[in-house]
């Protein structure tokens, strides 16, 4: 398993009742692909840009597909600017990859078979690993995890040694402050609409 996929389970697993924003998720699994293809030596940053490898053999197929899209030309792309393009709809992505390999169930309405009622994981070794990895406290898969809103980070990510994870992490949780930042913004601009068209 990746640090993504484990990332995915494990916010479907903890945040059961608490809905984690897709956009949020999204963020922070492209920067779970960015921590794992830099563990392949697929790339390296040179401060916030990321600098691809050589084509490495990565067996997983969507951390495959992440580095066969980075940029290869510079001035190469930084971390924000890969956060963004590459997280868009990438929790939908994961999602339908883990439910073609069976990880996933469409969970069905009790008296209308033929409506899903959201999705539940399946009990699978994928499932208990990523669970394993959880309760270890994991700093990185827990930095993502926080950024995602599912629990309090429970460790500065700046005191991790490796500086380039600390990059990648700082630049999540930039990413879904902005992110946060646009549907406050979205949400008062539709209120004033709201009043304007209700009158005094």
């Amino acid at each position: 398993m990746t640090t993504p996929r484990d990332l995915l389970i494990v916010t479907m697993d903890v945040a059961s009742g608490r809905p984690v924003e897709q956009g949020d998720l999204s963020l922070a699994l492209a920067g779970a692909e960015l921590v794992d293809l830099v563990d392949a030596e697929a790339l390296t940053l040179d401060g916030d840009r990321i600098v691809p490898g050589p084509p490495s053999a990565v067996a997983d197929r969507l951390l495959h597909d992440a580095a066969s899209s980075l940029s290869r030309q510079a001035p190469y792309e930084s971390v924000e600017e890969w956060l963004w393009r590459r997280g868009r709809g990438l929790s939908s992505t994961y999602l339908a990859d883990l439910e073609a390999e069976g990880q996933v169930t469409r969970q069905r309405h009790r008296w209308i078979p033929l409506r899903t009622n959201g999705t539940a994981l399946v009990d699978s070794p994928a499932r208990r690993q990523a669970a394993a990895r959880w309760t270890s406290g994991e700093p990185v898969l827990a930095a993502l995890a926080a950024a995602t809103g599912i629990h309090e980070p429970t460790e500065d990510p700046l005191r991790l040694s490796d500086d380039t994870i600390v990059t990648v992490l700082a630049a999540v949780n930039n990413a879904v402050m902005e992110l946060e930042a646009v549907r406050q913004r979205r949400s008062i601009e539709d209120a004033a609409f709201d009043n304007i068209w209700r009158g005094p």
